[in-house]
């Protein structure tokens, strides 16, 4: 019969594949590889022999029948002939067997025949549950891990230095890929709506009050001091025509230039002297009324409500400025940069502690018995909660892949894996009904003699 350009093509990939080692995928997802081809081989082969026997049998029960009715054999052709007759029998009803586990015998509609292909679905069913009952089980899980010793394993691992720099790696390459993947302008919004959620809730006031009083008990605030009066000083003597000039500037109309300069000297003369003491007299009367004035802020950023009232009012204006938000924001590119630089740098100070704290692991891993307790316990408590949670998902995999399977593939793909026992049952049933026959018709004999 001749086939057409598309099924020649068929062929020929088809062919190109299995030398390659990979046989084409058939309906359902099922693919046949190189080892199944050799499997099949296998089948038929042993078909061939189970078919062979029962042929030669069938010659032997021929001739001893006709050795027997001719008298020409003697007595010993009864007794081959009934071996013969039996083993003709064992071997026709384990090929019925046998051949029905796959299709309908010589293509009869004989119930309870064909059984894989008509009852795969079924099959899948009781796979799936058989897995979920006698593997997915919480007890059987916990049992297998724990006779495992995960702990102990994973300890030893750990505190080989080799290992310790491929975890870290792996983790850095995780790392890099998730804020890689991770979109600048969602984790903004998300770090800014926490920042100013976080902000907004928490009243700030008797936090900086309590923060301020331990500042002036502790004498902290006087460098801040010191540094305002020298800065205070130097803009003075740096900027004397501008001081002179604003006080001058703001005299009236009416009073003499001379008499504004004067005036304006004097004053700069006086803020200076008094700008000058206060930065070189650590007692000065001006730096106690500092001291003075924010022990009493202080004391009214934790007990005052009008004043913690303006204070969160001020807070709340600086946080809606836009400007802030925009900083807020920004804090977050900032962060990644700094860490996905640190994961890439092999000798950053990240990926060096990662792997001294992965060391450090292993060690208490492999030296504390409690520990490994822990550790075992977490990921057996951590297994059986998906075992159990995703029992129905998990075997669900096994059920809805088998009812997508061709049925009739299905069938040849199980009888390459096992056909070539179950062919071994065809042969043994020949010698086993042979040897029976033989038995019954002996004991027969006997009790006839």
């Amino acid at each position: 019969m001749k086939r057409s350009h598309g099924q020649e093509s068929a062929a020929a990939g088809d062919g190109a594949n299995a030398a390659d080692g990979v046989m084409p995928a058939v309906p359902g997802g099922l693919t046949y590889s190189a080892a199944d081809a050799e499997k099949q081989r296998g089948v038929r082969r042993m078909k061939a022999l189970a078919t062979g026997l029962l042929l030669a049998v069938a010659a032997v029960y021929t001739l001893a029948t006709w050795a027997r009715t001719t008298g020409w054999g003697g007595g010993w052709a009864g007794f081959v002939a009934a071996a013969a007759e039996a083993g003709m029998v064992g071997a026709l009803a384990d090929w019925f067997a046998v051949t029905a586990l796959f299709r309908r015998p010589m293509g009869l509609p004989i119930p309870h025949t064909a059984i894989i292909p008509t009852k795969k679905d079924q099959l899948g069913q009781n796979l799936g549950d058989f897995v979920g009952e006698n593997f997915l089980s919480g007890v059987v899980v916990r049992q297998r891990l724990r006779s495992v010793g995960i702990g102990s394993r994973l300890g030893t691992w750990l505190s080989r230095p080799e290992h310790a720099d491929r975890v870290t790696d792996e983790l850095a390459t995780a790392l890099r890929g998730a804020l890689t993947v991770l979109r600048d302008a969602d984790v903004q919004a998300v770090v800014g709506e926490a920042i100013t959620r976080r902000a907004d809730a928490a009243e700030i006031a008797p936090g900086i009050g309590t923060m301020l009083e331990r500042i002036v008990a502790d004498g902290g605030h006087h460098k801040v001091v010191d540094l305002v009066c020298v800065r205070a000083h130097d803009w003075l003597v740096t900027h004397s025509d501008s001081v002179m000039a604003a006080v001058a500037g703001g005299a009236p109309g009416w009073t003499p230039r001379f008499v504004d300069r004067k005036v304006g000297e004097r004053v700069y003369k006086e803020l200076l002297r008094f700008v000058t003491e206060m930065r070189d007299m650590p007692d000065h009367p001006a730096r106690g009324a500092v001291d003075r004035f924010l022990a009493d802020f202080a004391h009214d950023l934790t007990s005052d409500d009008d004043t913690r009232a303006r204070v969160e009012r001020l807070k709340s204006e600086v946080l809606g400025r836009g400007e802030v938000q925009d900083i807020i924001a920004s804090a977050w590119s900032s962060v990644r940069a700094m860490i996905v630089a640190a994961a890439e740098d092999e000798r950053s100070e990240l990926r060096t502690r990662t792997r001294a704290s992965i060391l450090s692991l292993g060690d208490r891993m492999t030296g504390d018995e409690r520990l490994r307790r822990k550790v075992d316990g977490w990921l057996e408590d951590a297994a059986v909660y998906v075992v159990t949670t995703y029992r129905d998902e998990i075997t669900a995999l096994i059920t809805d892949t088998v009812a997508g399977w061709d049925a009739e593939h299905t069938s040849r793909k199980i009888e390459a894996h096992i056909g070539r026992d179950l062919q071994f049952i065809r042969i043994n049933g020949t010698v086993v009904g042979a040897l029976a026959g033989l038995v019954i018709y002996t004991v027969s004999w006997l009790s006839g003699a």
